[in-house]
This record gives C-alpha cells, sequence and structure tokens, in this order.
C-alpha cells in the first residue's frame, strides 16, 4: 500500500535532521540508519532530531527495512508519488518537510554507505550550529573515485564561484534550514536536478546565494559501491554535467566576476591519508577505445561546438600510439568552456551534446591514470589541484568567448 509519509512518532518539530535519500536500498539502508542513530544521540542529545528516510516508493521494501531498525531517535519515511523517481525529487520532499518541521540542521548522507560512523553526523551537524550554511564532505578516496568530480564538477565549480570545494557532489553534506528555505523557493529545476543533478544544484546555489560554505573532514574514505569510470555511465553524466552547464547560464553575472578561487575552511581535521580506500579498477584499454570510438559517432557534433583549432588538435590526439598519449588539462578545460558557449547557444540537442563529452571524458581520464598510475592518493590529489590552476589560469578565454557571444546577440 503506498504510503507518502510514515511518521509513527508523530514529530511536529526538530532541530536536526539526518536525511538518507533512497531507492531500492532495503539491503543497504539498516548500517547508515544505525550510524546515524549513535551519532545523534552520543553528540547531539540536547537537540531534537529524527532521521528521515526520502524513498522513491521502493518496491524492494526499503520502507520497511528502515522503519524496523532499531533507532534511538524517532524516524519518519517520505515518499514521492508512485512512478515518480530521481534523487533530486527525493530531496525537494525532504526540503518541503524540514521547513514544516522548522529544522535548523539538516544532513544528508547515502544509503549505500559502508563506510560511516557516528562521527560524520557530527563533523556534517555542528558547522551547521557554528555559523556555517552548507557543510561539504572531504574524505580520502581512491584517486580513481568519482572521476567525473575530480575531471569535471571539481575544476569547472571551483574555476567559475571561487570556492575550493573538493567533493561539490559528494553525496554526503549538510545545510542549514534558511538554506533549505532557499532551495524549495528556488524557480531552476528541470529532470537533471530531479535526478542526478541535484548535488551539483544544491552546492552551485550555496557558492553563488555567498552561502557560509565549509568544508567537513570525515575522518574516513568514503565507501561504497565503487564503480569504474570505464563503466558505463548511464544518465548520470549527462544529468550532473548538464546541471553545471545549465547552472553557468543562470548565475554567469556571478561567475563573470570571479578572478580566482579561495580555500574554503575545514571543519576538522587536516586531509591524512588515515585509512586507505578501496582500490578502484580502471579497464584502460577500454577508456582509449571508447575514446576513439567516439570519433565515428560525434565528430559532426564536436566540429559544431567547438572552435577550429580545438577540434583540430583532437584530430592530432587521435593519433597518438598508447604509450605516448597525453590529453592536456588546458586542451580539456577549454573544451569544456567551449562547451558551455555552444550550451547555451543551443547549437545542437543539449542530450546529444552531453553525450558527445563522454568519449573526451574517457579519453582525459585515461591519460589521466596514465599520468598517476604510480602516485600515492595525495600525490594524485596534488596533480588534480594542479589541473585545477590551469582552468583558473584557462578562465580568461572562456570569459572573453562568453561575452563575445553576448555582444553578438544583443540587439543593435
Amino acid at each position: 500500500m503506498f504510503e507518502s509519509e510514515v511518521n509513527p512518532d508523530n514529530i511536529k518539530k526538530a532541530e536536526l535532521v539526518v536525511a538518507i535519500p533512497s531507492y531500492n536500498e532495503a539491503e543497504s539502508i539498516t548500517y547508515p540508519v544505525f550510524q546515524a542513530s549513535e551519532g545523534l544521540f552520543r553528540y547531539f542529545r540536547d537537540k531534537s532530531s529524527v532521521i528521515i528516510n526520502c524513498d522513491n516508493n521502493s518496491p524492494d521494501d526499503t520502507k520497511k527495512a528502515f522503519l524496523e531498525t532499531q533507532t534511538k531517535v524517532p524516524k519518519l519515511y517520505l515518499s514521492t508519488q508512485p512512478g515518480v523517481k530521481g534523487k533530486g525529487n527525493n530531496l525537494r520532499n525532504l526540503f518541503r518537510k524540514v521547513v514544516e518541521l522548522s529544522a535548523k540542521a539538516i544532513v544528508v548522507v547515502d544509503a549505500d554507505l559502508k563506510s560511516i560512523t557516528p562521527e560524520w553526523i557530527k563533523h556534517l551537524a555542528e558547522p551547521l550550529f557554528n555559523d556555517f550554511s552548507y557543510a561539504a564532505p572531504l574524505y580520502v578516496r581512491h584517486k580513481y573515485d568519482g572521476t567525473i568530480t575530480n575531471g569535471i564538477a571539481y575544476p569547472l565549480s571551483r574555476a567559475l564561484y571561487g570556492r575550493r570545494v573538493r567533493q561539490p557532489i559528494g553525496g554526503d553534506f549538510g545545510f542549514s534550514g534558511d538554506l533549505a528555505c532557499t532551495y524549495l523557493e528556488s524557480d531552476i529545476w528541470d529532470e537533471a536536478i530531479a535526478n542526478f543533478g541535484i548535488d551539483i544544484w544544491m552546492t552551485t546555489i550555496a557558492l553563488s546565494q555567498g552561502a557560509a560554505v565549509c568544508q567537513s573532514f570525515m575522518g574516513r574514505p568514503k565507501i561504497h559501491r565503487p564503480k569504474d569510470p570505464a563503466a558505463a555511465l548511464g544518465p548520470m553524466f549527462r544529468q550532473v554535467v548538464g546541471t553545471l552547464f545549465s547552472m553557468a547560464c543562470r548565475f554567469d553575472a556571478f561567475w563573470l566576476r570571479v578572478k580566482y578561487s579561495k580555500p574554503t575552511a575545514i571543519y576538522g581535521f587536516g586531509l591524512g591519508e588515515v585509512e586507505m580506500p578501496p582500490k578502484v579498477d580502471v579497464d584502460m584499454e577500454l577508456l582509449l577505445n571508447e575514446f576513439r570510438r567516439g570519433f565515428q559517432e560525434y565528430s559532426a557534433v564536436w566540429e559544431c561546438i567547438f572552435s577550429r583549432d580545438l577540434y583540430a588538435k583532437l584530430i592530432e590526439i587521435r593519433g597518438m600510439k598508447r604509450a605516448v598519449f597525453t590529453f592536456p588539462t588546458d586542451l580539456w578545460a577549454r573544451l569544456l568552456y567551449d562547451t558551455a558557449v555552444s550550451y547555451r547557444q543551443r547549437v545542437c540537442d543539449l542530450d546529444l551534446m552531453m553525450d558527445a563529452l563522454i568519449p573526451l571524458y574517457f579519453g582525459r581520464t585515461f591519460s589521466f591514470v596514465k599520468k598517476t598510475k604510480r602516485m600515492s592518493t595525495r600525490q594524485a590529489e596534488e596533480a588534480i589541484e594542479e589541473d585545477c590552476l590551469t582552468f583558473e589560469m584557462t578562465k580568461p578565454y572562456f570569459v572573453k568567448k562568453w561575452t563575445e557571444k553576448v555582444s553578438a546577440q544583443a540587439p543593435a
């Protein structure tokens, strides 16, 4: 039987909420729920709190698994309407509920987390009671876990919005009740944001609103279901990267004024290799093959969205033998910047444009894996920081192209 809300303890108000979005997570949700309960009981006993499972009406009995987990704090189950899926839709349900509960602080954690501890709740919630409005996670991840973050979301959001938020799509984060109101009132919403685009949407709104943002050091690596970056990306790539570009169109008045990035406060301990994250295996052969195959399928799209010089450089890279293959960061940055300009101009179908980026992302990831193969996690992290600086140094190229196109469109 469908129930949009199950509130066994009749909770009407809560200062602190821990939310766990889910779809078919019956097998994994018990563990993060238990850890969240321990964290709330151990560190926030003085606050009224509730754990909310915001679910997509999962057919696998996620609701039952959630409600039957023994906890020391109340629980509340929310569901989207039957047939309505997507993490973004789950979180929109959450925004409504936390505003209704007058919550001061909200922590969101993934339902498939295997490494969450009670301290994660402390690290993400504490800053929200100490003048911060948004807490992004900071954890040690394997150098090949989160390649969309490493290669696109982090360098691009940092160069655009001027804040170094290492995990802008981390999945685990905290935000204030005031920011929840801002999210709920935002008129920026589409199918991509309703799904995987939600994390970068939330981070971008926080940054563009000038919210007090910090990064919370989680103390342990993120351990969840790891994904080979060469594996099928499904709609995730299109939704995350598409949202990055659509938000750039909405907030250009903000990012055009940003000249360089500033560090973001770290709450908790410094980044250190306390525990090694689990290994992520990469099928390098597949990465390179998919990059080369992209020329057969997407050459016409690339010619349409990239400048002639950039397209010529791609042709040059295609001919490189594997042993000497390299995909330079400044070329990658310019390709993404050209795509952003073309995205705003809608020079072709936007979904097709995002799909056309995937083989290039594979080529870039192959180059990164090749370069960092013998590096430690820390050394690979330094290489990513260097890439980000390149994105920032290449930003004037983007600003020039963006403003030229605006001038060209302005009526005489």
